[in-house]
């Protein structure tokens, strides 16, 4: 499962919550980190750089990250041998330029103790709308983190929400079905089976937590 959202729609904690859970994986580069973020919150997404990089800056400000310099260039380069055979020669220059376009300096993120309790802390706090599918699927994401109460707890406060949304959305169909036009009423129908399904599938994980914990 995948969040499908767009960049401007991603809030700053999320977005830090994201950056956090792919570094506590492995150090990144800022490319690799836009990278894994685009396919961690879905195909559709679109976090640039003139998010990422201000929001790592912000988690390197707060001890939170780390940057360093990765394959620096050695002071001096090794001198191309001189083997007598001019094959022998080229190969080795073309192993040489190889060399030194792959070994410019890159700076490379990594997550701190700081960061991981950050983490923690972003990844166990309720949203501010309990309602708020972006930042249920990216904690959903990083769920195996979590320990199985506080993940439980993921689950059916969810679940919950979604019980609501349906019941408010089969009083409205039902209130309003005589003056709906066919279209418009098929989309609210729609959207709720959608939802229904959403609910049987949380059941399952539900199901599954509970029956780990046993």
């Amino acid at each position: 499962m995948r969040v499908v959202i767009s960049d401007r729609y991603i809030g700053a904690r999320l977005l830090e919550l994201a950056i956090l859970g792919l570094l506590k994986e492995q150090e990144l580069h800022g490319y690799e980190l836009k990278k894994r973020l685009g396919e961690t919150l879905g195909p559709l997404s679109s976090v640039s750089f003139g998010s990422l990089y201000p929001a790592l800056n912000r988690l390197e400000a707060a001890g939170a990250v780390k940057a360093v310099d990765a394959h620096e260039l050695p002071a001096s380069a090794p001198a191309i041998p001189m083997t007598g055979s001019l094959g022998g020669e080229l190969a080795a220059f073309r192993a040489k330029r190889v060399a030194t376009r792959g070994s410019r300096g890159k700076k490379v993120y990594g997550i701190t103790e700081r960061g991981e309790a950050l983490f923690e802390e972003l990844l166990v706090t309720e949203s501010q709308s309990g309602d708020d599918e972006r930042a249920f699927n990216l904690k959903l994401a990083f769920a195996r983190y979590l320990p199985p109460d506080a993940r439980l707890g993921l689950l059916e406060r969810r679940r919950a929400h979604l019980v609501e949304r349906l019941a408010r959305a089969r009083s409205t169909v039902r209130a309003s079905r005589e003056r709906l036009d066919n279209y418009t009423r098929s989309l609210m129908e729609h959207s709720t089976e959608t939802t229904e399904r959403d609910i049987s599938w949380l059941d399952q994980l539900i199901q599954a937590e509970r029956q780990e914990e046993q």
